[in-house]
C-alpha cells in the first residue's frame, strides 16, 4: 500500500515535498516513481529513484527544480519541488515497478499505485 502527502496550494516559486509512504518489509527492492495527471491530460512520468537509491531519473519539465530522494529505514520516497509554476498542477502519484525492475518512464509499467496528493499552484 502506497499513502502519498504533502500536497497543497502554493505560488508559483514556492516549493513543496511530497512524501509517499510504504507498507510492508520489502520496500528497498522496489524502484519507486512519481507521476503526475492534469484534469483532461494523460498521466505523465516525473521521476524514478531505483530501489538502491543509486539511480535517479527525470522529466525534462522538471529537471533542475525538483529532486526525488528515498528512505528505506522508512520505507518512504519524497519528492522535493522547488520553483513551482503553473504547470505543475496536477494531482501528484507515487508508484512501485515490480520486485528488483529497473526504472521505467511509463505508467504502464509501475504494478503499485497511491491515492495521490493534489499540488495546485497559483499565478
Amino acid at each position: 500500500q502506497l499513502v502519498e502527502s504533502g500536497g497543497g496550494l502554493v505560488q508559483a516559486g514556492g516549493s513543496l515535498r511530497l512524501s509517499c509512504a510504504a507498507s510492508g518489509r520489502t520496500f528497498s527492492s522496489y524502484t519507486m516513481g512519481w507521476f503526475r495527471q492534469a484534469p483532461g491530460k494523460e498521466r505523465e512520468f516525473v521521476a524514478y529513484i531505483s530501489w538502491s537509491g543509486g539511480s535517479t531519473y527525470y522529466a525534462d519539465s522538471v529537471k533542475g527544480r525538483f529532486t526525488i530522494s528515498r528512505d528505506n529505514a522508512k520505507n518512504t520516497v519524497y519528492l522535493q519541488m522547488n520553483s513551482l509554476k503553473p504547470e505543475d498542477t496536477a494531482v501528484y502519484y507515487c508508484a512501485a515497478r515490480p520486485q528488483f525492475a529497473s526504472g521505467s518512464r511509463y505508467y504502464t509499467e509501475y504494478d503499485y499505485w497511491g491515492q495521490g496528493t493534489q499540488v495546485t499552484v497559483s499565478s
